[in-house]
């Protein structure tokens, strides 16, 4: 194999960003769990976590597809700006990794094809249409990663489960609060390109208080499966600390945004972890 086809394998790899994608399926299973328990069905989970990953991965790549401007002054070493993929390559790879993700999808419910189609088109719509909208862009990216959730438990016919809801509201908060903070790190790049983020429209200082805010309702919210008997004192040990690491997050983000967001992803999977824990005390009734 030629120095140039590694080069384009990897590029592609790369491309897919494929820790975030792989990250994502855990998170529909979660949300299966969550909804299920114990008692999931195998080949349904399957198919949302294989439909999740192949999506997440399309999506990763069309993003860097249209952001491949930006990316020359914000992310130079992404793989099209480096040179490692060709732009018609990019696009090429992510449609076949979207067929993937809608053949996936054949062995689940109709709730769940319906919602897998929906964040399909919205992925794709994202970066083109909404990603320059002040606070929209932000709002997509929150809602598509709290859905895997939903999506898991969609896939075994309970996607109104109370706990799977509020662990899509936590994560889709956090998930938001974390976007801003991007925003604001990728400020001089969005505004060469035209871009209107919520930094570059409301300023960096207000748009930092927005992501606070919000993520202070995602800490109340995921007090309330506790608060409310759905799960127990094993839950409240995990997610308070996943709490305490998202708010240092925050905290951090003014001095040091990218380990300010760092902060908030692990903070969210530790927080998924608490479901999951609260989940399985509830079903082996400990």
């Amino acid at each position: 194999m030629d120095t140039h086809v590694r080069g384009t394998i990897r590029g592609a790899i790369d491309l897919m960003r494929i820790g975030n994608a792989v990250a994502a399926g855990v998170l529909t299973f979660t949300g299966a769990f969550v909804a299920g328990g114990f008692a999931v069905t195998t080949a349904h989970v399957t198919g949302a976590v294989a439909a999740t990953i192949f999506a997440t991965a399309a999506g990763n790549a069309i993003n860097d597809y249209f952001d491949r401007a930006i990316d020359k002054i914000n992310r130079p070493m992404r793989p099209i700006p480096r040179g490692a993929i060709s732009e018609r390559g990019a696009i090429v790879f992510s449609g076949f990794l979207f067929v993937a993700a809608v053949v996936s999808t054949s062995v689940l419910p109709l709730i769940a094809i319906v919602l897998a189609l929906m964040n399909l088109l919205a992925l794709v719509a994202y970066t083109e249409l909404f990603k320059g909208l002040p606070g929209v862009g932000n709002a997509i990216v929150a809602y598509l990663t709290g859905s895997t959730f939903l999506f898991g438990a969609a896939a075994i016919g309970r996607i109104t489960n109370f706990g799977v809801v509020v662990l899509f509201i936590l994560a889709a908060l956090a998930t938001a609060t974390r976007e801003i903070i991007k925003d604001i790190e990728d400020l001089d790049g969005d505004r060469k390109e035209g871009l209107q983020t919520l930094p570059i429209v409301i300023g960096v200082t207000p748009a930092y208080r927005v992501a606070t805010g919000v993520l202070l309702v995602a800490v109340i919210a995921s007090i309330v499966p506790y608060v409310i008997g759905i799960f127990g004192i094993w839950y409240l040990t995990l997610v308070v600390p996943a709490d305490m690491i998202m708010l240092i997050g925050v905290w951090q983000a003014p001095d040091n945004p990218t380990q300010g967001q760092q902060l908030l992803k692990r903070g969210m999977f530790v927080a998924a972890a608490a479901f999951v824990v609260g989940r399985a005390v509830v079903v082996a009734g400990i």
